[in-house]
């Protein structure tokens, strides 16, 4: 596990090696396990709880740079901190797909999880699960990224 953790972070961007190996302390020292798969596009690194094997977020490369994809399950107990968010990640959130099962359960997948009802701003969503927050990894958004894992892991 740690050869193939070491191949996926040296090919994360050098300005965000720092970061991600400390989100990856963050969660395998809070009752999450690493996973590790090669992908098209990079590797598709996953932090599941030991306990639940809910999976917590994954890093996942784009072209537009490497992202994190929350699993927010808890996102209704924490909600006001969306609104501390920068502008950017408000309009990544804001953009993200609907969640079709809370809109119509017959619509998507019986078998899909469903997405996320939240506020912040004053506005109500409701978004999928896999897209709803999926923020870039960028130099100010990442100590709010941190900070929703701490929130989420603080509601597991």
């Amino acid at each position: 596990m740690n050869d193939n953790f070491n191949l996926f972070l040296n090919s994360v961007e050098a300005q965000y090696q720092d970061f991600v190996q400390d989100l990856h302390n963050l969660l395998t020292e809070n009752q999450c396990k690493c996973e590790i798969k090669p992908a098209k596009s990079g590797y598709l690194v996953s932090y599941v709880f030991l306990n639940t094997k809910k999976t917590l977020a994954n890093f996942v490369f784009r072209k537009s740079g490497i992202k994190l994809r929350i699993y927010a399950d808890h996102i209704g107990q924490y909600q006001e901190f969306l609104n501390s968010l920068p502008k950017k990640m408000k309009k990544e959130i804001s953009k993200a797909s609907i969640c079709k099962r809370l809109i119509n359960p017959d619509d998507c997948n019986q078998k899909c999880a469903m997405g996320y009802t939240f506020s912040f701003d004053n506005e109500q969503y409701q978004k999928c699960r896999f897209m709803a927050f999926m923020p870039t990894l960028s130099q100010e958004s990442n100590p709010y990224i941190k900070q929703f894992l701490i929130n989420e892991l603080a509601h597991h």
